[in-house]
């Protein structure tokens, strides 16, 4: 896990309230935007939970005593699922997943690395996907499994790949 290197609103107070003008908080919610897909992209996080995250170091700045309260942290998340980097797990939208790469965006990656490999009409688990020896430098190594099934599945809908089910595993055969 690399470490995130804070942007400088992070250390100001106002950021971690959102703002009333219209074009302040634009900008705010756009800084927010980039500050949750890095650090998610640097804790290779794909789950987040609300209930937790008004603790968390993204949320919760200790050195200025500053917190951004859950409904500053919703407003993010909701900004997040028009641009596709987010969407809730729930209902009731206390579990999100983040993505810091659209399932679009994993998918043609994972797609590349595969036509690259040379694996076009072979078939590989999900675990060799996301943990396998091979994938170990590739940016969707070690990617949740649900956020993977989702990125393939916009792979079978462009049919480049087709999902497989077998037993308790899960695969894919690329085309």
């Amino acid at each position: 896990m690399s470490s995130i290197e804070w942007p400088w609103q992070y250390s100001f107070p106002p950021f971690f309230t959102i703002q009333p003008h219209a074009e302040t908080r634009a900008k705010q919610i756009q800084a927010w935007r980039s500050l949750v897909l890095d650090y998610h992209r640097s804790v290779k996080q794909s789950v987040l939970d609300v209930r937790e995250a008004e603790r968390s170091p993204l949320f919760n700045n200790t050195a200025i005593n500053r917190q951004l309260p859950r409904d500053g942290i919703l407003a993010v998340l909701e900004d997040l699922a028009k641009t596709k980097n987010a969407e809730p797990l729930d209902k009731s939208k206390n579990r999100w997943y983040v993505y810091w790469h659209t399932l679009e965006e994993w998918g043609d990656a994972v797609y590349e690395w595969a036509r690259g490999a040379g694996l076009l009409n072979a078939v590989c688990t999900l675990f060799e996907l996301t943990q396998g020896d091979d994938t170990s430098g590739q940016e969707f190594h070690g990617l949740d499994s649900e956020v993977m099934v989702k990125a393939l599945t916009t792979l079978a809908n462009k049919n480049k790949a087709e999902l497989i089910m077998f037993d308790d595993n899960q695969g894919v055969k690329f085309f």
